[in-house]
């Protein structure tokens, strides 16, 4: 009647929808989309943080699209200065 047998436990074979299947990494580790290609991330000292952040600002990439910002940000306040009737003349000399 089995009365010492003890009952086995069901096993499935069960995989995670989005998991890939060469079995690289962990199929429940939660991480961000971009974490690869960020240096900053990880569980680094304060000081290497900021490292790898200035090296990263320091990258061509960076500087182009800086540039851009920077003329943006300029169009942008000269339109907002003309809109607000501000007088240009007072920074020319006389």
């Amino acid at each position: 009647m089995g009365i010492f047998k003890l009952r086995k436990n069901k096993k499935f074979s069960y995989t995670p929808r989005h998991f890939d299947d060469k079995g690289e990494g962990n199929p429940f580790e939660i991480k961000h989309k971009f974490d690869e290609y960020r240096t900053t991330v990880g569980n680094h000292g304060l000081k290497a943080k900021l490292n790898n952040a200035l090296s990263d600002l320091k990258s061509k990439k960076d500087k182009e699209s800086s540039r851009r910002i920077l003329i943006i940000g300029a169009a942008l306040i000269l339109i907002f200065l003309f809109i607000i009737d501000f007088d240009l003349s007072i920074f020319s000399p006389k």
